[in-house]
């Protein structure tokens, strides 16, 4: 593939970056706990920045970047309420008659289909991984890692804050929690892989050769 030095796509980048960063601005001003939404939002300022500075030589897939927007507000809408407060999850447990408010569920379901397309671009295009069983069972046990990190860091969180990260928790009462959102973030990995990864591969070859110059 020839070495391309403009991504047709960057303008659309950019208005979708503004965008985010209107959605963070936002939901900071309309938060009840600011605290809380330091916390829920933290992914959305360490993934902004980055993807800023590696896109001109690690561009990512139009997939990826789609749901990585996605992902991020999912994550500014459960800091601005905190999970178990989103009036969508509200919507839905009354629809359904559920016991909880599961916009968490949502959340941490994309916490494993989001990292799993972001791992498998990176293995695949690295050539880290040869074989697709291998690839997809790779990429899932990265993604129960991650979501097993993120559970570590959410128990972190409550016993360094002790009562002010009870909203940062949102366990609703609900003993079996960490399991279920792991049970959730493993979902959507296998839901990302069996919906998207054709899609996915068709992506990767059509991507430009990394631009080494850039950020030189």
């Amino acid at each position: 593939m020839p070495t391309t030095t403009a991504d047709p796509r960057r303008p659309s980048l950019a208005a979708a970056a503004l965008a985010l960063l209107a959605v963070l601005a936002w939901t900071f001003a309309h938060t009840h706990d600011r605290l809380t939404w330091a916390l829920e939002t933290f992914p959305v300022w360490v993934a902004l920045p980055l993807m800023a500075a590696t896109q001109r030589r690690y561009p990512l897939t139009s997939l990826l970047y789609f749901f990585i927007f996605w992902h991020c507000v999912v994550l500014m809408v459960g800091g601005q309420y905190s999970y178990a407060r989103v009036p969508a999850g509200f919507w839905v447990q009354d629809a359904f008659g559920l016991q909880r408010n599961p916009y968490d569920k949502l959340g941490h379901f994309m916490q494993g289909f989001v990292p799993a397309l972001l791992a498998r671009e990176i293995l695949r295009r690295g050539g880290y991984v040869q074989g697709r069983r291998m690839l997809a069972f790779l990429v899932v046990c990265v993604v129960l890692a991650f979501s097993a990190t993120y559970e570590l860091i959410e128990w972190a969180a409550a016993v360094m804050l002790g009562q002010g990260a009870d909203e940062f928790l949102g366990t609703q009462g609900d003993p079996w929690d960490t399991q279920s959102d792991m049970a959730f973030a493993l979902l959507g990995a296998v839901a990302a892989l069996a919906l998207f990864s054709c899609l996915h591969d068709r992506q990767i070859a059509r991507l430009p050769a990394p631009d080494r110059r850039a950020g030189a």
